[in-house]
């Protein structure tokens, strides 16, 4: 039996935004390319390009995000080498052992807000010294960060100065990337990612898209024969126009950000509401992903309606829950979510 309770989940409990699905309909009857060098799909990749301000960069559409980050990571690195990760990261915590399939190590580095910095990552280089231990070569590092944390541009400027200066390669998981760019207060642009990082990713999936994900190549080392580990890895699709529709309506009228934004406002009307009623936070809700810390009663009681993640245990009385709000979340199931928990927390004080 289908559960009816409204799902603050994830972001892709929905379909596709209507605009895509119409440009799916409106497009079905043409005959084009395969393997993603259709028109549209081209159109889609010029149209990125620009959003990047990059003509030199190159774009590559794939179904998932998984998907893209382990062709991504696969194709950079040699045997021996290995990839150093937040331990919340993507890539350690929910690909099945993705990475580890390909034969690389993950180098786990734990912080409570999923960032990496130079300061966390030097101890990993100077404890990786010779031929008898793999060499770091890649930081993978997710914005938002799975914990809903955003990287500011003065922390990607130094992440990408570091990698630099000690021969690695800086990858951005960009599943959420629509939500970081438009969360309250950040300062980094779309235009700033091919300059700050070798690879990064553009989330469809988690933004409106029915599948998919842009693979972005900046480093040229990157760049060759890049096609035929998407070929090798099952990523090349023969019916590419499918992600390239979906991209090119994505970027056509700034519904990318659109979306984003919508995802974003609705989080931080539930953000802001629960902050005046004296909720804490496991950390500042500033992206589509929030984390507020309720008293176990109230969990139980919020299940009845609502389907969400129960993230942490914090004491013996409260856990933090995580929301997770979409380009789709109507604003009534956001008041709706407001009002049950506001009359709990007066209820209990009364």
């Amino acid at each position: 039996m289908q559960d009816k309770r409204y799902s603050f989940l994830c972001d892709y409990n929905e379909g596709a935004h209507p605009d895509i699905l119409q440009a799916m309909i409106d497009t079905n009857d043409e005959q084009l390319e395969g393997y993603g060098e259709d028109a549209i799909s081209l159109r889609a990749q010029d149209l990125i390009k620009e959003a990047l301000q990059d003509k030199e960069a190159e774009v590559h559409f794939v179904s998932g995000g998984t998907q893209a980050n382990y062709i991504v990571i696969a194709s950079a690195l040699r045997p021996y080498e290995s990839v150093i990760s937040a331990s919340t990261g993507h890539i350690h915590v929910h690909e099945t052992g993705a990475i580890e399939a390909k034969g690389h190590k993950i180098n786990l580095i734990e912080s409570p807000s999923g960032k990496l910095s130079p300061n966390q990552i030097k101890p990993v280089l100077e404890a990786h010294v010779d031929e008898h231990m793999v060499r770091p070569k890649l930081v993978y590092i997710s914005n938002s960060t799975e914990i809903g944390a955003v990287y500011t541009k003065k922390e990607l400027v130094a992440l990408h100065e570091f990698c630099q200066a000690n021969d690695l390669f800086l990858f951005m998981d960009g599943a959420r990337l629509g939500s970081a760019l438009m969360a309250t207060g950040n300062d980094v642009k779309m235009s700033d990612l091919t300059r700050l990082t070798d690879a990064c990713y553009i989330g469809g999936t988690k933004n409106g898209a029915l599948i998919g994900e842009a693979i972005v190549l900046s480093n040229p080392v990157l760049k060759n024969y890049f096609r035929y580990h998407i070929k090798q890895n099952g990523g090349l699709l023969a019916k590419g126009r499918l992600l390239g529709i979906q991209f090119r309506t994505l970027f056509e009228k700034d519904l990318y950000y659109k979306n984003a934004a919508h995802s974003n406002a609705m989080a931080a009307k539930i953000g802001k509401a629960l902050k005046e009623m004296g909720i804490d936070f496991l950390n500042e809700p500033i992206s589509n992903q929030i984390f507020p810390i309720l008293d176990n009663q109230i969990i139980d009681v919020l299940e009845e309606t609502y389907q969400f993640y129960r993230w942490c245990v914090v004491d013996e009385k409260r856990t933090a829950i995580r929301l997770v709000t979409s380009w789709a979340t109507p604003e009534t199931q956001v008041k709706k979510l407001i009002k049950i928990i506001a009359e709990m927390i007066g209820e209990k004080s009364e």
